[in-house]
């Protein structure tokens, strides 16, 4: 089983920026699929962003690429979610989660380990 713990969240201003992390523990890292969903108040949680085993392979939701970036870094066992020209839109609480897939997935279902989650705000 994955740990895995999310920081960055905050409050910051239509247009601003942030930069979610995701610390993960337990495992070997590099064996897994990462994912990014969020989930704002009313709404069913939703794919935002997913990187595959190595990293060299992301893809995002149609309605975020352009503005969000996702990485990793397989040896400080860590993803990044770098979100930039953020709308009021894009508040909700964010979950970093692993699937054991062997190539990236966008389905809830296909990742067995989630973290806590950490809010972010966008005020208009």
């Amino acid at each position: 089983q994955v740990q895995l713990v999310e920081s960055g969240g905050g409050l910051v201003q239509a247009g601003g920026s942030l930069r979610l992390s995701c610390a993960a523990s337990g495992v070997t890292f590099s064996s897994y699929v990462m994912g990014w969903f969020r989930q704002a108040p009313g709404k069913e949680r939703e794919f935002v962003a997913a990187i595959g085993r190595s990293g060299s392979d992301t893809y995002y939701a149609n309605s975020l690429k352009g503005r969000f970036t996702m990485s990793r870094d397989n040896a400080r066992n860590t993803v990044h979610l770098q979100m930039n020209s953020l709308k009021p839109e894009d508040t909700a609480v964010y979950y970093c989660a692993a699937s054991g897939a062997a190539s990236i997935v966008t389905s809830l279902n296909a990742y067995r380990s989630w973290g806590q989650g950490t809010q972010v705000t966008v005020s208009s």
